[in-house]
Parts: structure tokens; C-alpha cells; sequence
């Protein structure tokens, strides 16, 4: 008789029944092959039975050989399979983005040959790689975490014994003189001008949170803004109030259309960061430091300002947890000391 095993496997929540025979493999969802009635999605390990009792009978299926996978043996070879390995498992599009990036930086590093061996790897190979004087420090970090996740599967740890500085954390400038700003920008391009209010009025977050917005996202009367959990960086669901200067210049329109494009897909990842570079170019009132993120930073300075309530601001900024908003509000330039708390004599 011939060496078998039989076992249950899953995809997509829904189970299968796989047959091995001497090294070959075969996936059934039901029993019509050995003449019984039972489906493998509804009682697999009745199936599974059925399976090993025809196969002690001397039942044999047509099977296909089980391919043996490529040897992988360069790193080159690891980090695309790395790669591969992450979209799989459904990673963000940024992260894909990042690790695909990655993989040409290496091929440019090994001057496109690609040949250097998995077992050969070391930590100055690595070191090599991400400590570059034309880098920053956050542009090196990012290239670390991004070649970790990719390559940890072949090279554990590895990449975690190069130390690399901490990149010095650059604040957002508030901007002080936020009507002018915004009717120079105004001026300049109304979805950019849009892109601000709703970065300032409702603290949103513009490369995503606001880029993609549509009107159905909108209540019926744009008074609040409905933001799904896999929509905004906290993952949690947030209604958020629209203030009336943004009511006053916004106009419905159908619901599945982009509110900027005007159609059901939003303009591309960089459509905002672009336009923001062209303008900060053109603009007379713009400083440096002050980014499309000074709207959200000043927007909750005000909110602190007005409130004095930590709870409160945490809430318009959308964090997940308290102690990101103190971590944010050392960052927002507010002075927690007041002269009367300061020494006396």
C-alpha cells in the first residue's frame, strides 16, 4: 500500500481536504471522487475519515506532484520573495511601495548585479547599505524597518544589531496669520485652499484622510464628516464636526464622486503634496517650517488654547490614546508654565 496522509486545510475561512500519496498532493472540496455525499466546507473531518478509508481500500488519485520551491540564495532573490511574502498578507500599499523601492536601492547597491549570497549577509553589508551621509536620519530608519520586514524571514535579527541615530524631531510650524495665508492660497488653487480649511477647521490629516473624502462621507446638511476606522491612522471609527466657514463654501454633489476630483476616484497619493510644493514656491506669506501639517498643529493649538482640555483636543486629533496627545502637544510650542507658577522671592 502506498504511503498516504490526509489533512484539512483552509482558504478564505472554508475548509478542503488535501490527499498527499508518495510526496504528491491533491485538494478536494467534497467526496464525489470516492462516491459519498459530503461536503468538506460543512463537515471536513467526516470527510478527512472517508478519505483514509478509501485510501486503506487501495483507492489512488490522479495527483499532481508537489513542486519543490526554489532554493533562494542571493539576497537579492530574498527580498523580492520578502516582498511577495508581504503582499500575501495584505500590507498597506505605502509599505509595498517602500519595500519595493528597497529592492532597487539594493540591486543599485550591488551595482545591478544582485549576486551577493543570503549566508554571506552581514552586519556590515547592512551598515553598508543604510548609512548613507546623503540620507537623513528618518530616510535611513525607514529604509532599515522597510529591508527588516522583508528580510527577516531569512535573516533574523540581522538587521536589528545597526544602530542608527535618532533623526532630530522637526516641528511643524504654526502658522499665526492663518485668514491671510489662506486667501493667498485661496487664490492660488481651491482645492488646495479647501485641503487647508479642512486640515485647520476639522484637524483631519490631508494625504489621505481628506484627499479621499466623498461626499456621502458628509451628513445630509455637511455638518459632520463620517470617517471609518480603515480610513483615518487610528483605526477607530470618527464623526467629525464641519465648522461653519467650511459649510459656507461647500457645495453637494453626488454622492459616490470624490469631493476635489469630482469623480468616483480620488487624485493620486502625491496630488496634494505637489500642489503644496508649487505653492510654497509662488506664496509671499509662507515661512519656513510651515508645512501643510502647521493647519492641523495650529487648528489645535486653538482648540487648546480655547479649552485647556487635554480630553478635548485628543479627541479632534483623532489619537488613540491619551498619552499621544501629550506626546503631540510638547510638540505644538505651548508653554505649560504660567509667571505666577514660576519661584518667588
Amino acid at each position: 500500500m502506498s504511503d498516504f496522509k490526509v489533512t484539512i486545510g483552509k482558504h478564505k475561512n472554508k475548509n478542503y481536504i488535501n490527499v498527499y500519496v508518495n510526496n504528491s498532493r491533491k485538494r478536494f472540496w467534497n467526496g464525489r471522487s470516492i462516491g459519498v455525499n459530503i461536503d468538506s466546507r460543512e463537515n471536513p473531518e467526516l470527510l478527512k475519515a472517508a478519505f483514509e478509508l478509501k485510501l486503506r481500500d487501495g483507492w489512488i488519485p490522479k495527483l499532481k506532484k508537489v513542486s519543490k520551491k526554489k532554493r533562494l540564495e542571493t539576497v537579492l532573490e530574498c527580498i523580492l520573495e520578502g516582498i511577495e511574502m508581504k503582499k500575501a498578507s495584505h500590507c498597506s500599499d505605502r509599505f509595498i511601495k517602500d519595500a519595493i523601492r528597497v529592492h532597487k536601492l539594493w540591486l543599485r547597491f550591488e551595482n545591478g548585479n544582485g549576486k551577493l549570497k543570503l549566508e554571506e549577509l552581514n552586519e556590515n553589508h547592512i551598515r553598508s547599505f543604510i548609512v548613507r551621509e546623503n540620507w537623513s536620519a528618518k530616510t535611513q530608519r525607514t529604509v532599515k524597518s522597510t529591508l527588516s520586514a522583508v528580510l527577516n524571514s531569512f535573516k533574523p535579527n540581522l538587521i536589528s544589531l545597526v544602530k542608527l541615530k535618532k533623526p532630530l524631531s522637526l516641528l511643524h510650524k504654526p502658522i499665526s496669520d492663518i485668514n491671510n495665508l489662506l486667501n493667498e492660497i485661496k487664490v492660488y488653487n481651491p482645492n488646495l485652499h479647501l485641503c487647508c480649511l479642512l486640515t485647520y477647521g476639522c484637524l483631519l490629516r490631508p494625504h489621505r484622510e481628506i484627499r479621499e473624502l466623498k461626499w456621502r462621507d458628509f451628513s445630509d446638511d455637511l455638518s459632520q464628516i463620517n470617517l471609518s476606522g480603515n480610513r483615518n491612522k487610528s483605526g477607530r471609527n470618527r464623526i467629525v464636526p464641519v465648522p461653519i466657514f467650511i459649510r459656507e463654501i461647500l457645495i453637494k454633489g453626488d454622492s459616490d464622486r470624490n469631493i476635489f476630483s469630482n469623480t468616483t476616484e480620488p487624485y493620486n497619493d502625491e496630488y496634494f503634496k505637489t500642489l503644496w510644493s508649487r505653492f510654497k514656491r509662488a506664496s509671499k506669506l509662507l515661512e519656513d517650517g510651515q508645512t501643510l501639517y502647521s493647519f492641523r498643529h495650529s487648528g489645535a493649538i486653538d482648540i487648546f488654547k480655547r479649552t485647556g482640555s487635554i480630553t478635548k483636543l485628543q479627541k479632534a486629533m483623532g489619537h488613540s490614546s491619551m498619552n499621544v496627545s501629550l506626546t503631540y502637544l510638547r510638540g505644538l510650542e505651548i508653554g505649560e508654565l504660567k509667571e505666577e507658577d514660576m519661584p518667588v522671592l
